[in-house]
């Protein structure tokens, strides 16, 4: 396990410097500085006096950092209420994130604000050479997030999936993708170096997934499926960030979200009997998916 610096675990200010209304509830926060954050990794996002929450960063170029969030609880509407100038306590970055080799043909599946972190992805993959299939999804038109950004990059083809068929294909997301996995399957371990194997078209190499859980339930099952490695991102309840409450463990390996995740290969999540199925609070009580709220 790598040390995480202490001055990382502690909190310091950044100055918002831009505030993005993406839709009626989400917003992208600016931040005037870098936390050296790479794709998937997640920072701890603090207000005195209210409360402290992990949230993905959506961009850190070096010189500012991005966080993309859904205003829905108690802290994030607070959150929601600061405007450009005002300071907000970060720390980290934190857990593990997305890796690649140059060139790659690489899916990026994104539901819901899962978008901001993949743009993060999309943004990074391309600057080496890799060729990405990039698949957003969201209830409605209205709801889809980064399309701008993401087709001003360049080797990007862009899908879109809405529930109501408001935008591009009318159904989940996780069916595009199984388009393109079907459509164009990687070659068998007989084939794989053979030069006589035609082929039609880019086999895929890699899967990249942030979004709802049961949605990457689905990509996890697809990619077995398949046999295309998948790295996936699992969002738990995380206290400290840095692997010393063990609130974000999860049964029956015993990892711990913040620190060998969130971001997750696919061969130890078909591991983890909680995955897809339940998930706990900040009691630790369990909290299955299909539970009626």
């Amino acid at each position: 396990m790598t040390a995480i610096q202490l001055q990382s675990r502690l909190p310091r200010t950044y100055r918002i410097k831009a505030i993005k209304q993406e839709t009626e509830m989400v917003r992208t926060f600016t931040f005037d500085g870098s936390l050296g954050a790479k794709p998937g990794q997640f920072v701890m996002v603090w207000m005195p006096g209210v409360d402290e929450v992990p949230m993905s960063v959506a961009e850190d170029d070096g010189a500012v950092t991005r966080i993309t969030f859904f205003a829905v609880g108690d802290m994030t509407n607070e959150f929601a209420k600061l405007q450009v100038g005002d300071l907000a306590g970060l720390r980290g970055p934190f857990g593990t994130h997305y890796e690649w080799e140059p060139g790659q043909h690489i899916v990026l599946v994104a539901g819901g604000y899962g978008a901001a972190p993949m743009y993060f992805v999309a943004k990074e993959t391309v600057g080496h050479g890799c060729t990405l299939e990039v698949i957003i999804g969201a209830r409605s038109k209205e709801h889809l997030l980064f399309l701008k950004e993401m087709e001003a990059l360049p080797h990007v083809s862009l899908h879109l999936a809405t529930n109501d068929g408001s935008a591009g294909y009318k159904g989940f997301n996780v069916d595009i993708l199984e388009k393109l996995l079907s459509s164009c399957p990687r070659p068998t371990k007989s084939q794989r170096g053979s030069s006589t194997r035609e082929e039609k078209c880019l086999p895929i190499d890699q899967v990249f997934g942030c979004g709802p859980e049961m949605m990457l339930k689905r990509i996890s099952e697809m990619c077995g499926k398949y046999e295309v490695p998948a790295q996936l991102s699992m969002e738990r309840y995380m206290k400290c960030g840095y692997g010393l409450c063990g609130n974000c463990v999860i049964d029956p390996l015993g990892i711990r979200m913040c620190e060998e995740g969130p971001v997750v290969k696919n061969e130890v999540l078909l591991k983890l009997k909680e995955f897809g199925e339940y998930h706990r609070d900040d009691l630790g009580k369990k909290h299955r998916f299909d539970e009626k709220k």
